[in-house]
C-alpha cells in the first residue's frame, strides 16, 4: 500500500470522527407513572371469568378484543408455537421457574443495628463487587416516583398502589451472549433471556441482603416482581439511553443486556443521567430493527409523546402477539441491531466515533448493512443442540 494511499485512509478517518453533533434531541422526562396492569404480561395473567379480568377490561374495553388473540395462540414456551423444541423450552421454563423462587428474597428483615458508611466508599464497593461477580454496568440513580410502577399489576400484590419506600436505586446490566441472540426468534434466544434475568436477579438478591445485615433497607426488583421500571430506572443511573426498540441501548452493548435494580436508603453517590444524543441520531437513521420485527410493531420515524415520554412507542399488542405465536421472546430487534455488536477494540472503535461525529453515523449505518447484512438470516441452532423435538 502506497503512503499516499495510507494517507488518504488516515485523513478519511480523522474526517469521519471530527466531533459534529448533528441533530439534537431534547431529554425525555416522565411525567405520569406507568401502571403495571397495563403490561402484557399482567394482562396475559387475567382469568377468563375472574374478577379482576372483569374489572380490568370494564375500565379497558378497548383491548379485550386484541388480547383474546394472544391467548388463542399457543403461547410462551408451549407445545404448537412455531419455534417450539421441547428441550430447549424445558430449559427455558425451569430457569424461569428459579428466578420465580429468588422471589421470596427480594425483600426481608433488616439488620438492627446499622453499620454507618461513607456513600462514596459503599457505592465503589458495590459497584466493584457486583462487577466482579458478572454485572456488565452498574449505575445509581436518586429513586423518583416516575421511576416506580403506580399499581402493581402481578400476583397477590395485584392492584395495590405502589409507593417509593426507597431514596436511591442501583441499576446493573448482565451482558446477553452474542451467539444465543443471533439465533433469535429461535429457543435459544428464550433459554438466554432466562438465564441472564437469573443471573441479575441473583446479583440485585444478594446486594440487597448485604445492604440488609448492614442494618439499611433494601429490596431487589427482579423479573416477574418489580417495583419499579427497570429501564427508566438504568437510564437515570447513567447506564444507557432508550431507544427505538423500546428498550435501554447501553454504549457497548447496546440493548444486549437484561436490567435489575436494587432500591435502598443506603448511603450511595448518584452517576450522571443518560442522554445520548448521538445514539438517538443513529436510532433515527437507522431503523434495522423496524425492518426486521417480525410482528412489525417497532415504529419508523420520529419519537413521539407516549406516556408521559418522548419516545418511539412499540406496539406492545402486536409484539405479545408474535412472542406467543412463536413460544418465545422474540429477541429479532436485537439479534440485528448494529450497537449490540461483539465488545471488542474494533467495535469499541466505531461506537466512540458514532458518539463524537453525525458523519461516522451517517455512513456507518450503510457500511454495517454491507457487512452484515440489511435483514441478516438467524443463525442455525448450535452442534449441542439437537433438531427440533417432541411436537
Amino acid at each position: 500500500m502506497s503512503e499516499a494511499l495510507i494517507l488518504l485512509i488516515l485523513l478519511l478517518l480523522a474526517f469521519l470522527f471530527l466531533p459534529l453533533r448533528g441533530r439534537r434531541f431534547a431529554r425525555s422526562e416522565a411525567r405520569r407513572r406507568i401502571d403495571e396492569r397495563d403490561a402484557m404480561f399482567s394482562r396475559r395473567e387475567l382469568a377468563q371469568g375472574s374478577e379482576r379480568y372483569a374489572e380490568y377490561y370494564a375500565r379497558h374495553p378497548e383491548r379485550e378484543e386484541s388480547d383474546a388473540r394472544f391467548r388463542a395462540a399457543p403461547g410462551l414456551l408451549r407445545p404448537g408455537s412455531a419455534a417450539f423444541h421441547d428441550l430447549m423450552f424445558a430449559a427455558a421454563d425451569a430457569t424461569f421457574d428459579t428466578v420465580d423462587e429468588l422471589h421470596a428474597n427480594t425483600d426481608g428483615p433488616v439488620a438492627g443495628s446499622r453499620t454507618d458508611i461513607d456513600a462514596a466508599e459503599l457505592t465503589s464497593f458495590l459497584r466493584g463487587w457486583l462487577l466482579q461477580q458478572g454485572a456488565h454496568s452498574v449505575g445509581v440513580t436518586p429513586l423518583h416516583a416516575e421511576h416506580c410502577y403506580s399499581h402493581h399489576g402481578r400476583g397477590e400484590r395485584y392492584g395495590e398502589a405502589v409507593t417509593p419506600a426507597h431514596t436511591w436505586a442501583l441499576a446493573l446490566t448482565v451482558e446477553m451472549d452474542r451467539a444465543m441472540v443471533q439465533r433469535a426468534p429461535g429457543g435459544p434466544i428464550v433459554m438466554e433471556s432466562s438465564r441472564q434475568y437469573l443471573r441479575s436477579g441473583m446479583l440485585a438478591v444478594q446486594a440487597a441482603r448485604m445492604l440488609r445485615s448492614l442494618g439499611w433497607p433494601a429490596r431487589a426488583h427482579i423479573d416477574g416482581k418489580y417495583d419499579v421500571v427497570c429501564p427508566l430506572v438504568a437510564r437515570d443511573a447513567g447506564l444507557g439511553d432508550i431507544g427505538r426498540m423500546g428498550l435501554l441501548m447501553t454504549p457497548r452493548l447496546g440493548p444486549r443486556v437484561r436490567i435489575a435494580v436494587i432500591t435502598t436508603d443506603a448511603p450511595l453517590m448518584p452517576d450522571t443521567p443518560s442522554h445520548d444524543e448521538s445514539m438517538l441520531d443513529f436510532c433515527m437513521r437507522c431503523s434495522k430493527c423496524t425492518d426486521n420485527c417480525p410482528a412489525h410493531a417497532i415504529p419508523a420515524g420520529e419519537r413521539l409523546d407516549a406516556d408521559g415520554l418522548a419516545r418511539w412507542q412499540i406496539d406492545s399488542d402486536a409484539c405479545f402477539l408474535f412472542w406467543n405465536q412463536v413460544g418465545t421472546d422474540c429477541g429479532r430487534c436485537i439479534a440485528v441491531c448494529p450497537y449490540a455488536h461483539p465488545d471488542n477494540l474494533l467495535h469499541n472503535l466505531v461506537r466512540r466515533g458514532i458518539a463524537r461525529s453525525s458523519l461516522l453515523r451517517r455512513s456507518s449505518i450503510p457500511l454495517d448493512d454491507l457487512i452484515y447484512g440489511r435483514n441478516p438470516r438467524a443463525l442455525p441452532l448450535q452442534d449441542w443442540i439437537p433438531p427440533r423435538t417432541g411436537v
